[in-house]
């Protein structure tokens, strides 16, 4: 089987999981939208998908990735509650997937204005084929970043200093890391989650290497009472984000040893790497053979 074929299979084997996982998807007029409050207007909603960022005061709201399509209008309920009715005039999208998208439209229509990378844009946009090959669905305009930016944004609002940070081709190629400076908190998206390993979504411009910078980076920007909200699991520290850069470092080694040794995809996957560190990792599940040929595919092109 050649490279391409042993990559094309895992991704069909991971799509094929990510089916499975969706037909297993709760009712989403059943889903509670959890509110934890990390300083005094900042707060995290908790749905299903990725974890939501809000920050409250007489300026607006700002608020970081929407979740579910379906789960908009208990959002914005939620938001509402700690907001004191404020309007939400901000969103910054962390990354393309729908976990973190899916309600755009409906807040696009809510009169908020949707910020993001261009490239996560441009994915929005475009999307890339199902698992079927079937044509992606464009998202409406609505749903599409009325601003993007390159580099870096602040925002000086609700008595807090907000730095939007771009992190090129980490888990996606539209990854943004979002600082809280006073609250201190650190908003990840997907590049780090502190749950499962690393997900390198290449088919949307991911890349190994810019993951391992975009979690350095974060580690740089942290200090010692830092909250580190990942795009999934529990809030952390920076020891915790140290713990899993070094893992991710690790396995690049490993894998990178058996590439030069010349063995085939199966044969890196096979030898597992990574697992002695499965261990340290919470809901392991298919992501670790799904991390390695991910490592040795990016590997082997280069």
């Amino acid at each position: 089987m050649t490279i391409r074929h042993s990559y094309l299979a895992l991704a069909a084997l991971a799509a094929t999981a990510a089916f499975a996982q969706a037909q297993g998807q709760p009712d989403f007029s059943k889903v509670e939208i959890k509110t934890t409050k990390l300083a005094d207007n900042f707060y995290t909603l908790e749905g299903q998908g990725g974890t939501i960022g809000v920050l409250t005061g007489a300026d607006g709201v700002f608020m970081v990735d929407s979740e579910f399509a379906p789960l908009s209008g208990k959002i914005a309920a939620a938001i509402k509650q700690i907001s004191g009715g404020e309007p939400i005039k901000f969103m910054i999208n962390t990354h393309v997937h729908g976990d973190h998208t899916g309600g755009n439209e409906n807040f696009g229509k809510m009169g908020v204005t949707i910020i993001s990378r261009p490239e996560l844009r441009h994915r929005l946009a475009h999307p890339n084929p199902g698992a079927n090959g079937q044509p992606g669905t464009p998202t409406p305009h609505a749903g599409l970043p009325l601003l993007t930016y390159n580099g870096n944004l602040t925002f000086n609002m609700d008595g807090e200093e907000v730095h939007v940070i771009a992190i090129p081709r980490a888990h996606t190629d539209g990854d943004s890391i979002i600082q809280f400076v006073n609250a201190d908190v650190i908003m990840t998206g997907d590049f780090y989650r502190s749950v499962q390993f690393p997900n390198i979504d290449r088919a949307n411009g991911g890349s190994l290497r810019g993951l391992e910078d975009g979690l350095a980076r974060v580690i740089a920007l942290c200090g010692p009472n830092t909250r580190v909200v990942p795009g999934h699991g529990a809030v952390v520290d920076r020891a915790a984000v140290m713990a899993h850069r070094d893992i991710v470092l690790a396995v690049h080694k490993k894998v990178e040893d058996l590439v030069k040794q010349g063995k085939t995809m199966e044969e890196v996957v096979a030898a597992k790497p990574a697992a002695e560190f499965a261990s340290k990792i919470k809901e392991v599940g298919t992501t670790e053979d799904r991390f390695v040929g991910q490592t040795y595919a990016e590997l082997k092109a280069n």
